[in-house]
């Protein structure tokens, strides 16, 4: 079965667009890996404080994942991502999901 990793960012209310930029026009090395499925950029709820996002990929295996996490194309693409003063409300949170079932509408 596959595996999805998340992140999860807290943005500052009001710079929701920009962190959007920013992950638009960020280097991506995702396509062409080993394992990759798929990738999505997630808009969550807002308090007073953040709006909530979270960046999701699929990947085959956790091996893949891990593997992903190891090459220097991971390192290329996290290398010079861009950080604004005041966007991100603290680091992003991991978090990893082994998928235990599946349902497609693929017939």
């Amino acid at each position: 079965m596959a595996f999805i990793a998340m992140n999860r960012f807290r943005i500052a209310v009001g710079r929701e667009a920009e962190f959007e930029q920013i992950w638009r026009e960020r280097e991506t090395n995702l396509p062409g890996m080993a394992g990759f499925v798929a990738f999505h950029l997630l808009r969550g709820a807002s308090t007073p404080e953040f709006t909530l996002f979270a960046s999701h990929t699929v990947w085959e295996t956790r091996q893949h994942f891990d593997d992903w996490t190891q090459s220097e194309a991971f390192r290329r693409s996290h290398g010079g991502s861009a950080r604004s003063a005041g966007l991100y409300l603290g680091p992003p949170v991991f978090e990893g999901f082994e998928v235990v079932q599946e349902l497609t509408n693929e017939v």
